[in-house]
């Protein structure tokens, strides 16, 4: 089961919290959840592998097209091809992607928040999944510095505080839907 506390968040000082400590302290029950939730897929059966990939291929595609409307998220790899491919090499084709409505920036940041840091849990759970098997979907881990950079712009991003949690909180009730299958 994936778990991001280990990420060391700072602050400028606790009565100001930057954007995106205020976003781990509002999310953290719904990311506890998603986390249960998906903790649930035993990653190293084929058949609880294949529907731990089905079900995230059910919420990506249309997360990272709301976190797209960003201009700094177009320049992120996408994730959703990776996932197409794993799917794939297991005889699996894309499943329709839940409904995840547009929003406005704050809520896209939020977004952005979310489908980000699943790439730190992504890499420990990818280490769950049996050799040869396809895991680029897992495996696509941030480049050097690019956590940090993307926590920085959310930090200086313009988008209302207020949207950017309710963002985050969507698509974490989007992963905990497409979770339940």
């Amino acid at each position: 089961m994936a778990r991001w506390r280990s990420v060391s968040w700072r602050t400028a000082s606790t009565e100001h919290p930057s954007a995106v400590a205020r976003l781990r302290a509002a999310t953290r029950a719904s990311h506890d959840g998603v986390d249960a939730a998906f903790g649930g897929y035993d990653l190293s059966d084929e058949a609880g592998y294949r529907a731990f990939l089905i079900a995230h291929a059910r919420a990506l595609p249309a997360a990272e097209r709301r976190m797209r409307t960003l201009p700094f998220a177009r320049d992120l790899p996408a994730r959703t091809p990776l996932l197409a491919a794993d799917l794939a090499a297991l005889g699996e084709a894309m499943p329709a992607p839940l409904p995840f409505p547009d929003a406005d920036e704050g809520a896209a940041w939020g977004t952005l928040y979310v489908v980000e840091g699943s790439r730190l849990g992504g890499a420990m759970l990818a280490r769950a999944v049996p050799a040869g098997w396809p895991a680029a979907y897992l495996g696509a881990v941030h480049a050097p510095g690019q956590w940090r950079a993307i926590r920085a712009a959310i930090d200086a991003a313009d988008g209302d505080p207020d949207a950017m949690v309710a963002g985050a909180l969507a698509t974490f009730d989007l992963y905990a839907r497409a979770a339940a299958g």
